[in-house]
């Protein structure tokens, strides 16, 4: 076994993290995420509606204006506890898996996480709080800012993008010369730390816990700032933009992308019961009140 950071001594290589295709699936695997068009499904069509509001105004100058508003962190005050307890009234208007209170998934997935690797706590608290910065859609976000997929604005939009052909027809991006060319504004290959992603969830609990000062590895950061961007880790595209490091940060991705997706199911956790454990890893982790 060998360690890779050493102030986090349960942290292993990622080769050692990777397994074959999941089999605690309820449903068959090539039934997840399934985006196709169905005017007389009333989920499919919300879900529709969410990503076409998101492909219209998700532009560089409206995150810039998110990232001005929410990275003062002065919204609200709260454990990260009481923050996920919010979630206890927020169903995903983008997910096509699941149509429960978001506070479900959360724990769906970090008991996964523990089931397959029982010794990685900052995982199992990683999938706890993955989707933690949805708490923005009760502090006036409109959901399609804050839930589903995420891309880089500024450049060409990525062909496995759902719902890619007609939702962004009205971006005003598309027809911006800075922004409609494959780089855009970015230079080849810089990096996914210099990109610019659409605003949601997973950028601005990133944010969070690295202005709180949380103690999780990079590793776990990593998984929380990107799980979302499919295009990128699991759709093949915006490779000519992303470096020899991100391959790396796409391996945690994918591992943590087993637990975020195939988990999804009607069977409900205890969460009561469940609390004490997890409260034992915010303590360590991400402890007392934090700035939103």
């Amino acid at each position: 076994m060998r360690i890779i950071i050493e102030e986090h001594p349960n942290v292993l290589d990622v080769s050692e993290l990777l397994r074959p295709e999941p089999k605690f699936v309820d449903k068959e695997v090539s039934k997840f995420r399934d985006y196709t068009v169905d005017e007389t499904d009333p989920l499919k069509e919300r879900v529709r509606r969410t990503y076409k509001l998101m492909h219209t105004h998700q532009t560089v100058d409206f995150v810039k204006g998110r990232h001005a508003d929410w990275l003062k962190f002065d919204h609200f005050k709260a454990t990260v506890r009481q923050a996920l307890e919010k979630l206890n009234d927020l169903v995903d208007e983008s997910d096509p898996d699941l149509d429960l209170p978001n506070i479900v998934h959360a724990f769906q997935t970090a008991e996964r996480a523990r089931a397959e690797f029982p010794e990685l706590d900052w995982l199992h608290l990683t999938g706890l709080i993955h989707d933690l910065g949805k708490v923005m859609a009760f502090y006036g976000e409109p959901q399609w800012a804050v839930v589903g997929d995420t891309f880089p604005v500024g450049c060409e939009w990525g062909p496995s993008i759902v719902y890619r052909e007609d939702s962004f027809v009205d971006n005003p991006d598309g027809a911006n010369p800075k922004y409609n060319t494959k780089n855009g504004m970015y230079e080849p290959n810089c990096g996914l730390e210099q990109l610019t992603m659409s605003w949601g969830h997973d950028e601005y609990l990133y944010r969070v816990l690295k202005h709180n000062g949380s103690t999780l590895p990079e590793q776990a950061l990593h998984m929380i700032r990107y799980h979302s961007f499919y295009p990128w880790h699991s759709g093949g595209d915006y490779h000519h933009l992303t470096n020899e490091k991100d391959e790396q940060t796409k391996q945690w991705v994918l591992m943590f992308n087993r637990y975020d997706l195939y988990t999804k199911s009607t069977t409900l956790p205890d969460i009561e019961a469940l609390w004490p454990y997890y409260q034992s890893l915010i303590d360590k982790y991400c402890p007392g009140e934090l700035e939103f």
